[in-house]
């Protein structure tokens, strides 16, 4: 592997699938094989959630899973305040410290 930036071993060549076969049969054969007890797993999730003496946090999340497959997890928000600064006036010790901390998480 090349350094930051360069192209790596397995690089593939514009317009080849890194996976050209396919998810593998037996991927395709366990969620057919699941999604045949659908029916079944959506009436145990609905079980949970109405049992009242069940653990409220079992209840809960029968409740989520059955709104996350009617209607999708909800879309996840990042809330991130950045300070656009240009760099010619940082002193030289911010931009060391800014290049050290890009490097430790550049791993």
């Amino acid at each position: 592997m090349a350094g930051h930036g360069g192209k790596r071993s397995t690089s593939f060549k514009p317009g080849q699938s890194g996976n050209p076969h396919g998810r593998p049969k037996v991927v395709r054969e366990v969620q057919e094989l699941a999604r045949q007890h659908t029916d079944e797993a959506i009436k145990t999730l609905v079980g949970i959630m109405r049992d009242k003496t069940a653990p409220p946090a079992a209840r809960a999340m029968a409740s989520n899973a059955i709104l996350d497959r009617g209607y999708g997890k909800p879309a996840q928000t990042m809330n991130a305040n950045v300070r656009s600064v240009p760099l010619h006036s940082l002193s030289d010790a911010e931009l060391t410290a800014i290049a050290m901390a890009d490097e430790h998480t550049a791993h």
